[in-house]
């Protein structure tokens, strides 16, 4: 079969390039997953036990280690110091060292290592870079004051956050006013940009912490945060009670209240009610705070969270597909004809310059496009089910069914970026100034191109599994969320969940023949 007329030209391209998907990977994942539609449609969903989960304190031979770890707070303390000593040396390099971007720290470390390795981590450690988060350490060593312990009440303002802002709509308007910049002004191949960028968070995290009470900016404003936090979802691992009794019993609630020592839970969590991962910061405060020591990681199976727990609300589904549009607009901006579609709009009409009104209608469109459909393919599905659910309820419920797709793609589009543009990592950690450094000759980027860290074939095994792991999980939570918002006593038939299954396909087909294309290279 020829499927040349599935890709798209190179013109104009004057970087060099990722090879994409081949075919053979592509029939097999397009097999696979019309195996998972048919089963989808034919077979019902049955009610099963709640899927179990357990402590990791309980584990054998890992279990004591996991205990000592939690009983040692300066651990995270000396990661914190850390990771944040790393980011300032970042925006140093990014202020005062060569602006050859594969030459400079700032550029290699946050695009290509940090950004890339960061989605695949939360899959493993859920929302633990949170935890060691720069961005919040120095916010809160410049406003409490402290190192490590409680800070003074009068450090900050502790105004209670406005209700206007008391959701997840400014992290998400955030969100997508960093992604134009970051992409109209081609940050990501600037390290003095990218340096201003880093600076820029520090000072809004720095000005909420001073403003608000706790950790408004974590809470409410913070893009990246929030992005984890509903990646962390489908993570196996949760911070939670160790014995769910205790904390049933507890009056106390040190978890939510602080202690003298310890400060409160920044994102207004308690412990023994917290059922989704979305606004745990893995702080460990809630585990130094714990009188009983109830506090450690859980094991439990991936999706459970989504399956049985989550309860979006309306903000949270928009955010969700924010981020799979996103995601797949960050894709789009990587193809080698790109630039060309973005003259040729230009041209279109009359802009001139960066072309940022160009980009700016392309970006808009990429987001609206696959949002409205969703809005009405919920729409439909509503009209399916005899008693009518509000619609505000199929919208939230159903979008929940989109963040595999937004995860998978976005792991398997940074998979690229990550083992084929780290190499030369080593060298920017010696020099991360880039004093005296040259660009990279002909021969170094395509040994940079072509000796990676990973087999061509493993890569594209790992991104063709990504993809069907991520459409197995989508069709599966909107089985189980389809049959959530059916009223009572009303099965949730095959056809029920046909809108929506069409949109998980058709956002998983463009996400696949996106990544059949050579994907331009950063740096």
């Amino acid at each position: 079969m020829n499927w040349d007329w599935l890709l798209l030209p190179t013109i104009g391209a004057g970087r060099m390039s990722h090879p994409g998907l081949p075919p053979g990977w592509v029939m097999l994942v397009l097999a696979a997953m019309s195996c998972m539609v048919a089963w989808a449609i034919w077979i019902p969903v049955r009610a099963g036990h709640p899927h179990s989960s357990r402590s990791l304190v309980h584990l054998p031979v890992i279990g004591p280690a996991v205990r000592k770890m939690l009983s040692l707070p300066w651990l995270v303390l000396a990661l914190r110091i850390a990771v944040a000593a790393i980011f300032l040396l970042t925006i140093y390099a990014g202020l005062f060292g060569t602006p050859l971007p594969e030459r400079n720290l700032a550029t290699m470390l946050t695009w290509t290592l940090w950004w890339s390795g960061l989605i695949g981590a939360i899959f493993f450690v859920g929302s633990a870079w949170c935890a060691i988060c720069p961005w919040n350490a120095l916010a809160t060593w410049l406003v409490r004051r402290r190192l490590w312990r409680r800070g003074s009440e009068t450090s900050s303002l502790g105004l209670r956050v406005p209700k206007v802002l008391r959701s997840v709509w400014p992290a998400l308007i955030l969100f997508v006013g960093l992604s134009w910049f970051e992409l109209g002004y081609g940050v990501t191949v600037s390290p003095y940009a990218t340096a201003l960028l880093a600076l820029l968070l520090v000072v809004l995290a720095t000005i909420s912490l001073a403003v608000f009470e706790r950790r408004a900016f974590c809470r409410y404003f913070c893009p990246v945060g929030r992005t984890i936090g509903f990646y962390a979802e489908l993570s196996p691992v949760a911070l939670r009670p160790v014995d769910p009794d205790v904390c049933a019993r507890c009056t106390t609630l040190e978890c939510y209240h602080g202690t003298a020592e310890v400060e409160p839970c920044p994102t207004h969590q308690v412990m023994g009610s917290m059922k989704q991962n979305t606004y745990c910061i893995s702080c460990d405060a809630c585990s130094r705070s714990c009188p009983h020591q109830n506090v450690a990681w859980r094991l439990r199976s991936v999706g459970q969270e989504i399956i049985q727990a989550a309860h979006p609300r309306w903000d949270e589904a928009w955010f969700i597909l924010g981020l799979l549009a996103l995601t797949s607009f960050h894709g789009t901006t990587m193809l080698p004809v790109w630039e060309h579609w973005m003259s040729v709009l230009a041209q279109r009409i009359g802009d001139s310059g960066q072309l940022l009104w160009s980009f700016s209608i392309t970006m808009g469109v990429s987001l609206l496009v696959p949002v409205a459909l969703f809005a009405l393919l919920a729409l439909l599905t509503q009209r399916l089910m005899a008693k009518q659910p509000e619609y505000r309820r199929v919208f939230s419920a159903l979008a929940l069914a989109t963040l595999p797709l937004a995860f998978v793609y976005h792991l398997s589009h940074n998979l690229s970026h990550l083992v084929r543009e780290s190499r030369g990592m080593t060298e920017v950690m010696l020099n991360p100034l880039g004093i005296n450094a040259q660009p990279l000759t002909c021969n170094q980027a395509e040994a940079r191109h072509m000796l990676t860290a990973l087999q061509q074939d493993t890569i594209f095994a790992l991104q063709a599994g990504l993809l069907l792991f991520g459409f197995w999980m989508a069709v599966r939570i909107l089985r189980h969320r389809v049959t959530s918002i059916a009223p009572q006593g009303q099965a949730a038939a095959g056809w029920h969940i046909l809108p929506m299954l069409s949109f998980i396909v058709a956002i998983t087909l463009y996400n696949l023949w996106l990544l059949m294309q050579p994907m331009t290279m950063r740096m």
